[in-house]
């Protein structure tokens, strides 16, 4: 099961975690997306970094998007918010005080895992503009005055619903 500190974030921040079956296709193995939270299977093995990612892409859906959210995420709302999901999770392990080779698992980003550690950690954030579109957090020179840039977070889930009815 994934460390404690992670699920008692998750809840605190209002991305319930339960255990349960988990059948159908799924992003990744052994957890699911159900009811706007997440379902973990209770034989699963699970990377903690998964679970900070699969919340990260539920935090970037507007609200009503995300209490509906089950199964895989269609494509524009799953693989279109795939950078913003891992910046997201970069931001809850650093929040959380884990070290990022617990998000970027050797098991996990297609042999990127490495690479995506340096990255992060040399200060270049892919998805960074997703995260502040959604208003969940500033780039390093845009945050007003008295707030924190990246990785602050103003908030950890997204409160705007899309003008248009569409994904954004």
């Amino acid at each position: 099961m994934p460390a404690p500190a992670i699920v008692a974030f998750l809840s605190d921040i209002g991305i319930p975690v339960r255990t349960g079956p988990v059948s159908g296709p799924t992003a990744v193995p052994g957890i699911a997306i159900a009811d706007g939270g997440l379902v973990l299977g209770p034989a699963a093995s699970i990377h903690d970094g998964d679970l900070l990612h699969e919340a990260g892409h539920l935090a970037l859906l507007a609200p009503t998007q995300r209490a509906a959210a089950g199964g895989l995420l269609p494509g524009d709302l799953g693989a279109g918010f795939e950078l913003g999901a891992i910046c997201w999770s970069v931001a809850a392990a650093w929040h959380i005080g884990l070290d990022l080779a617990v998000v970027f698992h050797p098991d996990g980003y297609r042999g990127d895992s490495a690479w995506l550690v340096e990255t992060y950690e040399g200060g270049t954030h892919p998805g960074l503009p997703l995260l502040e579109w959604a208003g969940l957090t500033w780039a390093p020179g845009h945050e007003p005055p008295g707030e924190q840039p990246f990785p602050a977070m103003r908030q950890w889930l997204r409160t705007t619903e899309p003008m248009d009815g569409g994904a954004r």
